[in-house]
């Protein structure tokens, strides 16, 4: 059964406005698209219609984005936010709010697919995505949980490595994450390494130096956890 989301898309800027409308109705996960041109308004409409997330410019009169997501949260079925604007200047407070994606526009339509899967995702409790920010020279971005792929213990930091290169830093000991996230599916194979089990590529656990393959990058597994590695990822199919 395909999901089908209802949404909202709060912007004083009608051309912008109607653009995100649009984009969205095109992908065929949206349900319905609420519309509203002011803070004030889309609490209107959201109070009277629950949906399953709300788009929210920052900028508004009145009611701004951030004003209007802290007054969601009491709602008693308050949606998934997602912040549209023109800058990253407000990432952090985005965070504190606990916004599920933060989009810049102009909104490209592969970016804005990747929100409507993260708000597919939030609709499943048990399987909810995590964010975590990042300092990208004077920028702060969002990294999500589900674009991680394996973690490097670095000091007291961790290194989040997704598709890119080098990963991001964060200050969070790995043991903390590797906590927080083994209901998710990541799994310790080293002091210094934790990996996303869906991510493993191969296995070669025999030998004097076990290692887990994560595409063309391999990682060692450790001794102590030779065996919680071999249950928690030969069972997948590795060898």
């Amino acid at each position: 059964m395909s999901v089908v989301i209802d949404v909202l898309v709060a912007d004083d800027e009608k051309p912008a406005l109607d653009e995100l409308a649009f984009l969205l109705r095109a992908d065929a996960r949206i349900g319905e698209v609420l519309t509203a041109s002011s803070g004030a308004e889309a609490l209107r409409l959201l109070t009277e219609r629950p949906v399953a997330a709300a788009f929210l410019d920052i900028h508004m009169p009145g009611i701004t984005g951030l004003e209007l997501a802290g007054a969601l949260r009491g709602l008693a079925m308050p949606p998934a936010i997602v912040f549209v604007t023109a800058d990253d200047a407000h990432a952090v407070d985005a965070f504190e709010l606990r916004a599920l994606d933060y989009l810049l526009k102009p909104v490209r339509i592969e970016r804005l697919r990747r929100a409507v899967d993260r708000i597919a995702l939030n609709d499943r409790p048990a399987e909810s995505d995590e964010v975590l920010p990042v300092t990208v020279g004077s920028a702060v971005r969002f990294v999500h949980r589900s674009d991680v792929r394996w973690v490097r213990a670095e000091g007291d930091y961790t290194r989040l490595h997704t598709d890119g290169p080098s990963g991001h830093l964060v200050r969070i000991p790995i043991s903390e994450l590797e906590t927080r996230w083994v209901d998710a599916g990541f799994v310790r194979v080293h002091r210094s390494f934790l990996v996303r089990a869906a991510s493993v590529t191969e296995v070669r656990l025999s030998g004097a130096e076990p290692t887990v393959w994560i595409g063309d990058t391999a990682l060692p597994v450790s001794r102590r956890l030779l065996p919680a590695v071999r249950e928690a990822l030969v069972g997948r199919g590795g060898s």
